[in-house]
């Protein structure tokens, strides 16, 4: 995110190709958009989801080209609210993503506040279920969600 010469933030740029795996990769990475710390955030939250469900909607698309699934995958993605992503699961992860759909292209995220909001989900469920394994939230149903924080 930074320049390795001016150490100053990347300048927002457009018509950017895709960089990654279309698969995790932010909606703003779809639209061409240069890509910064908040794409990162958002590009973990979908690793994190795929975790949980074992796969995301926009899987398993089939196009004609490289270009056309890409833009299939964009698609599904932007019309896949985050909630309906999440469902079923803890709310602390559709906080995580939309918050980090919210940042703006330069801004830092507030890595404390989401550190916290996973490691409250942890001890509440790990508390729960009387486990030590910090997995634990995976398999819960969506009633067993708590919202202790809120941003």
């Amino acid at each position: 995110f930074r320049d390795s010469r001016t150490r100053t933030h990347i300048p927002y740029r457009e018509d950017k190709n895709l960089t990654g795996t279309a698969r995790y990769a932010s909606i703003n990475a779809h639209l061409g958009i240069e890509q910064s710390r908040r794409d990162d955030m958002e590009s973990l939250g979908y690793v994190l989801m795929y975790f949980n469900r074992g796969t995301l909607p926009w899987q398993g698309l089939k196009a004609a080209t490289k270009k056309q699934k890409y833009e299939k995958i964009s698609e599904k993605k932007m019309s896949t609210s985050v909630e309906m992503l999440c469902k079923g699961f803890p709310a602390e992860f559709p906080m995580y993503l939309n918050y980090t759909r919210g940042l703006r292209f330069d801004e830092a995220p507030d890595y404390m506040y989401l550190r916290q909001l996973f490691r409250i989900l942890f001890r509440t469920l790990n508390h729960q279920v009387g486990c030590s394994s910090q997995i634990a939230f995976i398999h819960l149903p969506a009633s067993q969600n708590h919202t202790e924080l809120s941003h």
